[in-house]
């Protein structure tokens, strides 16, 4: 490998042999999977967490800690990518992506050393969640740039493809491995990332070269402090939407919630304006003049809007619904969704790799639009299923799924890569990233709200109705049917039968007959009850993910360019 130059200020490109090509790719793909996994890890490991912190995260106090464990992740990721990929720019993309392992490694150590119990206990896990985001951030919005710098054109769609498909796998595999890790101790949830990212930490700072341009600048302080604040606010908003308020089952009239989304769009708006007057912008607004650049990432947001919110809902028809009405005991029922989650996660693998080459000989649009149609067309199927599918026929429709993600995101990354200057490949990765991460956070507060829309207008009714035909005092559950249906979502995700244990406290079961006491903790009354309104979800949201998904296809199409047709 040559050693890179020094022209007008700026470090030029160096040209890379294979064998560095193919160390990036193995440490920036660790890195991938590593980060992605521990979002979703964490997510099926849930109930073995707060059993191990003493909180119940039912109580209606305590709904917001379970909030912010699942999207406070994604929140920082979605903030602070594009910051970190301008500072690689600025001071180089590998300083700032080995310091994001050893950042990320020292957070999942002391996230496994909770010396707390209850709140105390939840706050300190979120707390260094925060800190753990924030080395995933440097992670990810500098990875797919230094490959971008170490591989030839004619061969840049099969490295992303296998870097970016390593995340999306890392997603599902999390939910298999957050299962059976918990059988052994919760902690170990972030134990697995210590070894790993001790080692690729070593290996990254050994064997990692600055081999792109690096192109010295002043950080865009108000364009930073306005972007972060802003989409902080919005995001908060609507994770704080999805919470109960003042007797309503979501937040949205909430004030404050209000305020926040106004208050962030504001600033979103302010940002917008001081990125086209500063010199040296944060957010480059200029590459969104590159037709492929903006057409891709226009995309992209439209796939993960469609898709990011998939995984809390297909996990909640099958630990709440599917697994209880074929025989599962719910305390089994994380693990067996993870299991029967799987083949969304071969199609990844299969499709991603094979799509990334083939777009390196062929172009990237047809590839990334006809991802893009496979992708909507899956959710029509899924759509159509009925609540207590043949499990046959959802495996290939969630399968269709993931093959139509990874034909999509290969080509599609590598043709936004390809299409900036080189100088500016850390912001371009970081900017990428922005939008994919924003739409995965936009995508599960619409989804979660929509679901809690479609229970909140009949679930209280049956449920109650069925708990009075079943024995319980008419007191006990219209108390319980009155309950925000956001905690029946969350139980499912918890893995507990939400019948049982609202009813446990009251003392309501000790008086009744044994038949009824068997009826209402058994595995069917909850999903028979829940099915009707649940599945009137599902409809909504699928539907509205196959629209999205026809629409990110339309954009795709509109891409061009020599590397594109």
């Amino acid at each position: 490998m040559r050693a890179a130059s020094t022209v007008d200020g700026a470090t030029s490109e160096a040209p890379v042999g294979d064998r560095y090509r193919w160390i990036a790719l193995a440490n920036t793909t660790a890195a991938m999977f590593m980060s992605a996994l521990d979002g979703s890890i964490v997510l099926i490991s849930l109930p073995a967490i707060f059993r191990g912190i003493h909180l119940d995260p039912l109580l209606p106090g305590n709904v917001g800690y379970l909030l912010w464990m699942i999207m406070g992740y994604r929140l920082v990721q979605a903030v602070f990518v594009v910051t970190v990929g301008r500072l690689g720019d600025m001071f180089g993309r590998v300083r700032i992506y080995n310091a994001g392992f050893a950042v990320f490694t020292v957070a999942s150590i002391l996230l496994s050393f909770d010396p707390f119990q209850g709140a105390g206990g939840a706050d300190w896990l979120i707390g260094w969640r925060v800190l753990q985001a924030l080395g995933g951030s440097m992670l990810m919005a500098n990875s797919a740039a230094i490959l971008t710098d170490a591989f030839p054109v004619d061969r840049r769609g099969f490295a992303l493809g296998v870097n970016q498909i390593a995340g999306l796998a890392g997603q599902f595999i999390g939910l298999v491995a957050g299962g059976l890790l918990t059988i052994w101790d919760w902690r170990a949830v972030f134990w697995v990332n210590v070894p790993v990212g001790v080692f690729a930490t070593i290996w990254a700072y050994r064997n990692l070269r600055e081999t792109g341009i690096r192109k010295p600048g002043r950080i865009d302080w108000w364009g930073n402090v306005t972007f972060a604040v802003g989409l902080s606010a919005v995001l908060i908003g609507i994770t704080e939407g999805i919470h109960p308020y003042s007797g309503h089952s979501m937040g949205w009239t909430n004030p404050l919630v209000i305020a926040e989304l106004v208050g962030g769009a504001v600033l979103l708006v302010a940002f917008a304006i001081i990125e086209t007057r500063v010199a040296e912008p944060m957010f480059q607004l200029g590459l969104f003049k590159i037709r492929e650049f903006a057409a891709g990432n226009l995309a992209g947001f439209l796939t993960r809007l469609a898709q990011g919110g998939l995984q809390f809902v297909l996990i909640i028809w099958l630990q709440g619904i599917w697994l209880p009405l074929h025989g599962y005991d719910y305390a089994d029922t994380p693990l067996w969704a993870g299991i029967f989650l799987l083949p969304l996660t071969v199609g990844f693998l299969v499709a991603g790799p094979i799509s990334g080459t083939l777009s390196d000989r062929f172009g990237s649009r047809r590839f990334a639009t006809a991802g893009a149609l496979v992708f909507a067309a899956s959710f029509v199927g899924l759509m159509l299923l009925p609540i207590d599918f043949p499990y046959w026929l959802f495996a290939i429709l969630v399968a269709l799924n993931g093959v139509g993600v990874g034909m999509f995101s290969s080509p599609n990354s590598s043709s936004i890569m390809s299409s900036v200057p080189a100088s500016q490949r850390g912001a371009a990765s970081g900017m990428r990233s922005t939008f994919q991460n924003t739409g995965t956070s936009l995508s599960i507060g619409v989804f979660f709200s929509l679901m809690v829309a479609g229970l909140a207008s009949s679930l209280p009714h049956t449920l109650t109705t069925g708990l009075e035909q079943h024995g319980v005092p008419t007191g006990v559950a219209h108390q319980i049917g009155a309950l925000p249906p956001v905690s029946s979502l969350f139980a499912a995700i918890l893995g507990v039968n939400p019948v049982r244990e609202l009813l446990a406290p009251t003392g309501a079961l000790a008086h009744m007959s044994s038949a009824n006491q068997a009826t209402l903790t058994g595995h069917t009354f909850f999903p028979t009850i829940v099915s009707a309104p649940f599945h009137t979800g599902l409809v909504v949201v699928f539907g509205a993910s196959a629209v999205l998904g026809l629409i990110a296809a339309i954009a795709s199409m509109t891409r061009g360019g020599p590397q594109c047709d």
